[in-house]
């Protein structure tokens, strides 16, 4: 079974930016830069908060996956 990867981006949980982090070198701390909430938990703090997020992107790029698999079957069915 072939693999897939679902890239996205984490978001603040205080103003929603999503592209404006800065952290230390092994992530242990990241600070927003647009608002400037720190996270002393680090990447791991800012992951549990954005778990909502991430499913609700597996569960779309899921359903993107299974109906271009189901196109691909039933194309080949004729």
């Amino acid at each position: 079974m072939s693999e897939n990867k679902i890239v996205g981006r984490l978001i603040c949980d205080t103003c929603g930016s999503d592209n404006c982090f800065t952290t230390n070198e092994d992530k242990t701390y990241v600070k927003c830069d647009a608002c400037s909430r720190e996270y002393f938990g680090g990447y791991d703090e800012l992951l549990e908060l954005n778990q909502t997020y991430i499913r609700e992107k597996v569960i779309i790029e899921g359903r993107k996956l299974a109906e271009e698999t189901l196109k691909g079957i039933f194309k080949n069915i004729k």
